[in-house]
């Protein structure tokens, strides 16, 4: 991702929450809060946890830290990076792309445990977890609905087109 940032590429990276990250949940899940429950040294009553806990923040600052961010490439690299829980209304009707080199079967060696970033995220805190999944089930029921149209309409115009060239 932080390549093709770098390279020129405008990247929208839609459902965060089915990110899978590797390791055990219960172990990612404490290094989360080891990271969360860190405190100020100089002055502790400053302290307070500024960690990101929406899965489409925490995918945003793992890439950020890929990048020079503080340069003006790399700063403009983050402006062409766009997140989102879920699939957002004008993505939703857009050609989706997946990236074979950041499957867990390629990356991941077969038996080896892995976590979904959208449960790491609720269970730290993350609190939109049931809305982005109640709204994504019904996004995927209007997209099947449409694919049913859209294949059935095919289908007529096929016969159609034999109904004339045999006439």
């Amino acid at each position: 991702m932080a390549k093709e940032l770098l390279s020129g590429q405008h990247v929208v990276v839609v459902r965060t929450e089915e990110l899978n990250v590797s390791g055990n949940h219960f172990r990612n899940k404490l290094k989360w809060i080891e990271k969360a429950n860190r405190k100020s040294n100089t002055n502790p009553r400053r302290g307070g946890s500024w960690t990101a806990r929406a899965p489409s923040r925490i995918f945003w600052k793992t890439v950020r830290g890929m990048i020079p961010h503080k340069t003006e490439r790399g700063a403009q690299a983050m402006e062409r990076l766009k997140v989102f829980e879920g699939i957002p209304a004008p993505f939703d009707k857009m050609k989706r792309m997946v990236v074979p080199q950041a499957l867990r079967i390629t990356k991941l060696r077969p038996g080896r445990d892995f976590t979904h970033l959208g449960t790491l995220a609720h269970q730290i805190g993350w609190k939109h977890y049931d809305l982005i999944k109640r709204l994504e089930a019904t996004r995927k029921a209007a997209s099947e609905s449409y694919y049913l149209k859209k294949k059935e309409a095919a289908k007529r115009l096929t016969a159609a087109k034999k109904a004339v060239a045999s006439a």
